[in-house]
């Protein structure tokens, strides 16, 4: 044990001396380069590592099952999957890993972009089994997690800045997202549009690196082959320009639903925190049920995917008591319908039994279901023009991931990358930015971003929100003023005076409530008559602040405040009017001033 004590200790000084020595001799710029290949080349592993275990987790327990004798293993195995990571994440992780793609919004914004080291593999075993095992989500949400921590760790380890963590981070969630789908202008763009990192000179080239590196360690590892078999069989036609606008709007509603239900169901299980497996016997009953009724749910359900893509619709049946039925066309319609619906019941049931998984999937799912049915319908109704229902379906999955994760460009070009469908382009620019404009109407915030929107926690692409969301109460907070009591005489506010170094000064109660201030322009007609030293008290001529702020407060909200009141101080307390302290525009000004140069240094 000393030996090994030893020989770590020598490590450890001698990296502790490269980090040094590289302070000294290379720029973080230039640094922050061969720290994104870096990155890259971890991340691209660590997707290829996920994509093994997953496939190789259900192979394994597959194998031997008849998907076509509607087995009751592939209910049972979801919730074995399930117990299992509720398991190892409640007594090995010890902490919650759900919601990857929000915990490293909130990293970003809120805890200087450092996310903890076990986070660089407990995501992706614990997705790995839930998703071996037949879990109805998909890996991307884990490997983004995944890969972010990679990259903040390893830039933590040669002690970057907090503006290189955050493009690390960024570098991270980039291979993650292109090494799981071979899509690295997806990877870049899903950077920029949903952790919202600002495309700069400084950040684009390691993006672009981190991101091609991941993708070229898929290819070499996985062939030149896209994630998704699709051969554009049937032409797309300008005359149907008007349908794909209209899916677009289907595709908008779809995506608003999916995201409803996905707040709805986490409000529910959100009731059972302190009874979390009473929360994993209910998610666990509410997928079993869904898998059962609707075979397809199963898994990340790319075999589906795939089917329609290849226009065998009714292979969705296979597996499913409803089989025979295959030869109505309208129960056809009605089944897939059932779907659509059902895929956000699942997903959240999986994640809020104590799953992990992603949207990511979930969403391509319904997206391609959504197309396919559109044109499926079209086609029943006899109606002069054909719609190819292959063509539909890609166009779908677009259109629904463009709504949900409110980033059109990344959907576009995912789908194009996974599928090779580039000659489809233009229904693609048109379906993902109606789908994206009609969700916009009713939900401003994504389906990651809404959480933290809403406790005014979100960095933004806007300057101003995004500085403000950056600074933190505690720094602005200045408590070096003398405070006084209400029963003090003019005397005795005199000699306080005179001790101060500040012209505003708290008046407390005994237990340190605030009654309210003194402002010495306010007494300085009377501080100097030694008639009235004796005669008045603090409570007679103290003031009541023209507004409080709460401690903990949002900063957008406190510079509210500051603009419906004129005041250039205003007091600091909590609920119960415990005083903390004052916040000043000066101070604010400048601590603005110094994180938006650190932001937004090039």
């Amino acid at each position: 044990m000393t030996q090994r004590y030893i020989h770590d200790s020598k490590i450890h000084a001698w990296f502790l001396r490269l980090v040094t020595w590289r302070q000294k001799h290379i720029s973080e710029r230039k640094f922050l380069v061969f720290l994104a290949l870096v990155v890259g080349v971890v991340g691209g592993l660590a997707a290829q590592l996920l994509k093994f275990l997953i496939h190789h987790i259900s192979g394994l327990l597959t194998a031997h099952i008849d998907q076509h004798s509607g087995n009751l293993l592939f209910i049972l195995l979801p919730t074995l999957g399930v117990v299992i990571t509720a398991l190892y994440v409640r007594y090995i992780v010890k902490d919650n890993i759900s919601h990857g793609v929000t915990r490293v919004l909130w990293a970003i914004s809120q805890n200087k972009s450092r996310l903890k080291r076990h986070n660089m593999y407990t995501s992706l075993i614990a997705s790995s089994v839930t998703i071996g095992f037949g879990g109805s989500v998909g890996a991307e949400g884990p490997i983004v997690y995944t890969g972010s921590a990679i990259g903040s760790n390893i830039g933590s380890a040669f002690r970057m800045s907090p503006r290189v963590l955050m493009i690390l981070v960024g570098c991270g969630a980039a291979a993650g997202i292109a090494g799981i789908f071979k899509a690295p202008i997806a990877g870049m763009l899903f950077t920029l549009e949903v952790l919202m990192l600002d495309l700069t000179t400084v950040s684009v080239m390691p993006l672009l690196i981190s991101a091609i590196t991941s993708a070229t360690i898929a290819y070499i590892y996985t062939g030149f082959s896209f994630e998704f078999f699709f051969i554009q069989s049937e032409g797309f036609f300008v005359d149907r320009i008007p349908l794909v606008c209209l899916l677009g709007v289907v595709c908008g509603l779809a995506s608003l639903y999916f995201t409803k239900v996905m707040n709805m169901m986490e409000n529910f299980f959100g009731r059972f925190q302190t009874r979390p497996w009473v929360k994993t016997a209910i998610g666990c009953c509410i997928l079993s049920g869904l898998v059962f009724l609707l075979p397809p749910l199963y898994g990340e359900g790319y075999d589906s995917i795939m089917c329609l893509l290849g226009g065998d619709a009714r292979s969705i049946l296979s597996g499913s008591m409803f089989y025979a039925d295959g030869s109505n066309v309208w129960f056809l319609v009605v089944f897939i319908l059932a779907v659509i619906l059902a895929k956000a019941f699942a997903t959240s049931a999986t994640n809020g039994a104590g799953g992990v998984g992603g949207t990511f999937a979930p969403s391509l799912y319904v997206g391609c279901l959504t197309g396919f049915l559109y044109a499926f319908v079209f086609n029943l109704l006899g109606l002069d023009m054909v719609l190819s229902t292959k063509n539909f379906a890609l166009i779908g999955m677009a259109g629904v991931m463009s709504g949900v994760m409110h980033a059109p460009l990344m959907a576009i070009f995912l789908t194009a990358e996974l599928t090779g469908g580039y000659s489809l382009f233009l229904p693609l620019l048109i379906v993902s930015t109606i789908s994206y404009g009609t969700i916009k109407i009713f939900e401003p915030y994504s389906i990651y971003t809404m959480r933290l929107a809403k406790q005014g926690k979100l960095l933004t692409h806007q300057k101003d929100k995004a500085v403000l969301t950056l600074l933190k109460m505690d720094s602005v907070i200045e408590t070096e003023f003398l405070s006084v009591t209400p029963e003090m005489t003019l005397k005795d506010m005199v000699d306080t005076i005179s001790r101060s170094n500040r012209n505003l000064f708290p008046v407390l109660n005994t237990a340190g409530i605030l009654q309210g201030v003194v402002q010495l322009d306010d007494i300085r007609n009377i501080m100097f008559r030694p008639d009235l030293y004796r005669k008045m008290n603090v409570a007679s001529f103290m003031t009541i602040p023209p507004e409080k702020i709460i401690i903990g407060e949002r900063m957008d909200s406190v510079m509210d405040k500051f603009d419906k009141t004129g005041a250039w101080n205003l007091p600091v307390v909590d609920q119960t009017g415990l005083y903390y302290g004052f916040i000043s525009k000066s101070k604010i000004f400048n601590s603005y001033r110094r994180v938006l140069k650190h932001y937004c240094d090039e």
